[in-house]
């Protein structure tokens, strides 16, 4: 299991500074983790119960906390708090950005939503 070095969240930017031990590192914006939260109210109770989460381009972080030397707990302001993002999951995240963000700005298109700009 690769472990994160350092997980900082930067609000001006509104995004997760991440650094792995192995060298990768990665900046994953706020609507993406919240929209790729590890929670059955996005992720659903089996395959194909996914639930594509539209307008969380303004969400913001209120806070990160550590579960114990697993994963972290991010609490949403929009009051989702729910999931817990395991390293496994944050590396996940990290090195298939392109892709999973692509797949997603796809998916929102044709449910004919428009993200609004943040």
């Amino acid at each position: 299991m690769i472990k994160p070095l350092e997980i900082r969240y930067i609000k001006k930017t509104n995004t997760v500074a991440l650094s792995f031990e192995d060298g990768i590192s990665a900046d994953l914006t706020t609507e993406y983790l919240r929209c790729f939260s590890p929670s059955a109210e996005v992720k659903g109770h089996g395959p194909g119960q996914e639930v594509l989460q539209k307008g969380k381009e303004n969400v913001y972080i209120d806070a990160i906390e550590p579960v114990g030397n697993y994963a972290i707990k991010i609490i949403f302001d929009d009051g989702h708090s729910t999931g817990l993002f395991s390293w496994e999951y944050l590396y996940d995240l990290s090195i298939n950005y392109k892709p999973y963000w692509h797949d997603y700005l796809e998916k929102l298109a044709e449910s004919g939503y428009v993200r609004k700009k943040p």
